[in-house]
Protein backbone atom coordinates (compact mmCIF):
# COMPACT_ATOMS: atom_id res chain seq x y z
CA UNK A 1 0.00 0.00 0.00
CA UNK A 2 1.36 3.42 -0.96
CA UNK A 3 1.72 6.02 1.76
CA UNK A 4 0.77 9.58 0.81
CA UNK A 5 2.04 12.66 2.67
CA UNK A 6 -1.51 13.95 3.09
CA UNK A 7 -4.77 12.70 4.53
CA UNK A 8 -7.19 15.60 4.18
CA UNK A 9 -7.72 18.67 2.01
CA UNK A 10 -5.57 20.97 4.14
CA UNK A 11 -2.57 18.64 4.19
CA UNK A 12 -3.02 18.04 0.44
CA UNK A 13 -2.97 21.81 -0.17
CA UNK A 14 0.13 22.14 2.02
CA UNK A 15 1.86 19.39 0.00
CA UNK A 16 0.90 21.13 -3.25
CA UNK A 17 2.36 24.37 -1.91
CA UNK A 18 5.57 22.56 -0.91
CA UNK A 19 5.84 21.06 -4.41
CA UNK A 20 5.31 24.53 -5.92
CA UNK A 21 8.14 25.91 -3.79
CA UNK A 22 10.38 23.03 -4.88
CA UNK A 23 9.50 23.54 -8.56
CA UNK A 24 10.17 27.26 -8.21
CA UNK A 25 13.53 26.63 -6.55
CA UNK A 26 14.48 24.21 -9.33
CA UNK A 27 13.50 26.79 -11.96
CA UNK A 28 10.73 24.60 -13.37
CA UNK A 29 8.02 27.25 -12.97
CA UNK A 30 8.47 31.03 -13.06
CA UNK A 31 6.13 31.73 -10.12
CA UNK A 32 3.00 30.61 -8.31
CA UNK A 33 0.26 32.17 -6.23
CA UNK A 34 -1.92 30.56 -3.58
CA UNK A 35 -5.13 32.25 -2.51
CA UNK A 36 -6.20 31.08 0.94
CA UNK A 37 -9.93 31.31 1.63
CA UNK A 38 -11.72 30.10 4.77
CA UNK A 39 -13.11 27.06 2.95
CA UNK A 40 -10.66 26.50 0.08
CA UNK A 41 -7.29 27.21 -1.49
CA UNK A 42 -6.76 28.27 -5.13
CA UNK A 43 -3.46 27.75 -6.88
CA UNK A 44 -2.26 29.74 -9.87
CA UNK A 45 0.71 28.41 -11.79
CA UNK A 46 1.47 30.59 -14.83
CA UNK A 47 1.63 28.85 -18.16
CA UNK A 48 3.10 30.27 -21.37
CA UNK A 49 -0.25 31.67 -22.44
CA UNK A 50 -2.59 31.55 -19.45
CA UNK A 51 -3.01 31.07 -15.75
CA UNK A 52 -6.13 29.48 -14.37
CA UNK A 53 -7.22 28.66 -10.86
CA UNK A 54 -6.44 25.10 -9.81
CA UNK A 55 -7.83 23.12 -6.92
CA UNK A 56 -5.31 21.68 -4.46
CA UNK A 57 -5.78 18.27 -6.12
CA UNK A 58 -5.13 19.63 -9.62
CA UNK A 59 -2.15 21.67 -8.45
CA UNK A 60 -0.63 18.70 -6.59
CA UNK A 61 -0.90 16.40 -9.61
CA UNK A 62 0.40 19.02 -12.05
CA UNK A 63 3.33 20.00 -9.83
CA UNK A 64 4.19 16.40 -8.99
CA UNK A 65 4.32 15.66 -12.71
CA UNK A 66 6.58 18.69 -13.37
CA UNK A 67 8.99 17.81 -10.57
CA UNK A 68 9.12 14.10 -11.45
CA UNK A 69 9.82 14.83 -15.14
CA UNK A 70 12.75 17.05 -14.19
CA UNK A 71 14.37 14.42 -11.98
CA UNK A 72 13.67 11.46 -14.18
Amino acid sequence: MTKYPFNDEISLAEQAEALAKKALKLGLIPSFVVHHFPDSWEFYIPDKSKSQALTPEEAYLQLKNIVEKSSG
